[in-house]
């Protein structure tokens, strides 16, 4: 009866709607979640995003020039062009070859300094598959972790592999590129680097600059060198700076003073000295780069100013004088006796401002053999001690005098000293009795002889007797010496002075005080030699030796000095402890060697000014090595040869100039050459003949000046009319 069936409900669209509303929260917490991010978090992301690093870099800027007391340029700076390479942090090394490629084409470079380790790196960057072809798979595996102890890396190993003689003969073009690469390799992130700076071309510069948008880092721009106009001249003491960068064994020091690593330092001499006045403000250059090392903008944040300027105690004019003078007389001493100064090849020499200390000129002059010339060797008059011989006989009579051990106006009997058991010593001749004037004008050894014995613990000589001595007397005698300069370091201003003191051993003998009492057994430097005389001269005040006078600001004007910024004033060290009147009484012996009868009278005796001092002929040996066949030294030979020295000052009331010269190793012949004394002569006279000169100069100079302003008052008045 018509049976109706029930129809059964879906529960399809109820799942589905549970989907949708799942889906639909979902999407309702993702969007949640970014407006969260959004809101709250969306400036930290977006800064994230437009991270940018910030770095300064610090350009060099040129050095301080030096000037002589008279204003003249000794030390500039050329201007010159200059390829720079600025990386940014971690450049690759194929983006180097690929610079270095174009450059290549560009500018010619010097290949001198490549390495065979440059070239092999050159080799493994230009293969397409080195460790595939030089390398078994297991050798490409090792690593640094894997690896045992002894087994080398792949690198280590391909290097080995390269064939020197097949895989590297390569073009100059190739080694062109090697050496580019080179210096692109040694430059430091964000740091300027010079690639070539030496003879670069104006073609050179203006092809580069054409193609900078096509060599990434590389610059051009102008860089500088040192400049001397008067050449080799002081150039000892001037000294040299770095070309590669900062020295290693003082990389610390320097980087702890904000130096790059690249930067040019003093390594010696006054450079070295004056460092940090000469270095000058480094241009400073903040670089911008996003975070994948892009350079994103650059700026200068401080401009850089040049090193202060120096001005110095030497006057070049006299210093070309002297280094002229030690070169002819070493030569015509040479010239004349070939055989007997084979071996004496230099000559020192040092003049000071006795009341100052101020370093008038230093010279040491040396002869190459080989080149058959003369090259610049100054540094040796502070750090080249020699035997002076009777020059020191002024300090000694000043001990004998301080000492109580001689008195006076002392007269002592001069014939030879036997002593007991040792070989008899005296004077170059039998002076019978001398006083203490005659012993210095007649440079008697005897008289010093006995005051080193009276000084060592033996009141009275007494022929064939054993000499009484006491070791510790050894160093009274050098301590009097001291006071003087002789034996201690004069504290010149610049870091080569020697430390040593030039002493000989300290296992005494009766014998060697005697000799030391003669300049024949401790050494002393030629500047130690010029303190001393400057002290004598000086009323007895040792004065400290000063090359460098002033530190001034640099100018824009080309070659004018700047304000003052530091003076470096006399400095006395100490006054000796002798009474004047003893000092007076060494200054009048000084006076008749030089102008009575004395052992230098014929050099000075005829001169416009009053000249005094002391000459020294020293004893010396000098070991001559004897090679074989081959030039292996087997044995040394001694030859017997002698120490010219020579020290002085002028005038003699009123002394300007103080000076020691010393010449080693000259031969022993009569009639010798007497290359010490004509030195000596040629420094006074030139000193005195320049500043007559600049004298009459000045004076012109005041009367042009007196005339110009009469004219200028002139014109006033009649303009008034």
């Amino acid at each position: 009866m018509g049976n109706k069936h029930k129809k059964k409900k879906s529960h399809l669209p109820f799942r589905l709607n549970v989907l949708f509303f799942a889906i639909f929260l979902l999407f309702s917490g993702l969007v949640l979640q970014l407006g969260v991010v959004q809101i709250l978090y969306g400036a930290d992301a977006q800064d994230e995003i437009d991270k940018t690093t910030n770095q300064t870099t610090k350009v060099p800027v040129p050095r301080g020039k030096m000037y002589d007391k008279y204003g003249n340029v000794v030390v500039d700076n050329e201007p010159m062009y200059s390829i720079t390479y600025t990386p940014m942090k971690s450049p690759s090394q194929q983006l180097h070859l690929s610079i270095a490629k174009k450059l290549a084409g560009m500018i010619q470079m010097d290949t001198g300094d490549i390495t065979v380790r440059d070239k092999k790196d050159y080799w493994i960057l230009t293969q397409e598959s080195p460790y595939k072809d030089r390398l078994t798979k297991e050798e490409q595996t090792y690593t640094d972790e894997e690896a045992q102890a002894e087994e080398p890396r792949p690198y280590e190993l391909l290097l080995e592999r390269i064939d020197i003689n097949k895989d590297l003969n390569f073009s100059d073009q190739e080694k062109e590129i090697i050496a580019i690469k080179r210096e692109l390799d040694r430059a430091y992130s964000l740091t300027p680097h010079v690639i070539k700076n030496e003879d670069v071309s104006q073609e050179e510069y203006a092809v580069v600059a054409e193609h900078l948008n096509e060599l990434p880092g590389i610059n051009v721009t102008t860089d500088w060198k040192r400049k001397y106009p008067y050449g080799d001249s002081l150039r000892d003491f001037l000294g040299s700076i770095t070309t590669d960068g900062l020295p290693k064994d003082e990389l610390d020091y320097y980087l702890s003073r904000n130096y790059s690593r690249n930067d040019r330092v003093g390594s010696s001499g006054i450079e070295k000295r004056y460092e940090m006045v000469l270095k000058g403000q480094k241009k400073q250059i903040q670089y911008t780069t996003d975070r994948n090392g892009n350079l994103v903008n650059e700026k200068v944040v401080q401009e850089g100013n040049r090193g202060q300027d120096l001005v110095l105690n030497v006057d070049m004019e006299l210093q070309k004088l002297m280094d002229e003078s030690i070169r002819k007389h070493l030569k015509a001493a040479k010239q004349k006796f070939p055989i007997e100064n084979k071996y004496m090849k230099e000559a020192m020499a040092v003049a000071l401002d006795p009341d100052t200390g101020e370093v008038m000129a230093i010279s040491g002059q040396t002869w190459d053999e080989e080149d058959k010339e003369f090259y610049d060797s100054g540094i040796r008059a502070v750090n080249a001690p020699v035997l002076p011989g009777s020059a020191v006989k002024g300090g000694t009579m000043l001990a004998g005098y301080d000492y109580g051990v001689i008195n006076y106006g002392e007269q002592i009997y001069d014939n030879p000293i036997k002593l007991k058991g040792t070989p008899s010593k005296s004077s170059y001749q039998n002076l019978g009795f001398v006083s203490d004037i005659e012993a210095l004008k007649k440079s008697s050894n005897v008289y010093m002889y006995h005051v080193g014995m009276r000084i060592g613990g033996d009141p009275s000589y007494q022929p064939n007797e054993k000499l009484t001595f006491y070791p510790e007397r050894f160093q009274v005698f050098r301590n009097y010496y001291s006071q003087f300069g002789l034996g201690v370091k004069t504290g010149l201003d610049i870091p080569s002075e020697t430390e040593g003191s030039g002493q000989q051993s300290d296992n005494f003998l009766g014998g060697n005080i005697m000799d030391l009492a003669i300049g024949q057994y401790d050494t002393y430097t030629t500047m130690q030699l010029a303190q001393y005389v400057s002290t004598i001269a000086n009323d007895g005040y040792r004065v400290q030796p000063q090359i460098v006078s002033e530190i001034r600001e640099p100018t824009t004007e080309r070659n004018q000095l700047g304000p003052v910024v530091q003076s470096n004033n006399t400095n006395v060290l100490n006054r000796v402890t002798m009474d004047q009147k003893y000092i007076n009484r060494v200054q009048e012996g000084f006076r008749e060697v030089f102008t009575n009868g004395g052992t230098a009278h014929t050099y000075f005796e005829d001169t416009d000014y009053e000249a005094a001092g002391k000459t020294g002929t020293a004893q010396a040996s000098y070991w001559e090595p004897m090679r074989d066949g081959e030039g292996q030294v087997i044995e040394y030979k001694e030859r017997k040869l002698e120490n010219l020295t020579l020290v002085g000052y002028a005038p003699y009331d009123d002394p300007e100039i103080a000076f020691a010269i010393v010449v080693p190793y000259t031969g022993i012949v009569n009639g010798q050459y007497q290359t010490n004394k004509k030195i000596g002569r040629d420094l006074l006279d030139g000193y005195f003949k320049l500043k007559q000169a600049r004298k009459e100069k000045e004076s012109v100079n005041d009367i042009t000046e007196e005339k110009m302003q009469a004219n200028d008052t002139l014109t006033t008045t009649e303009n008034e009319n």
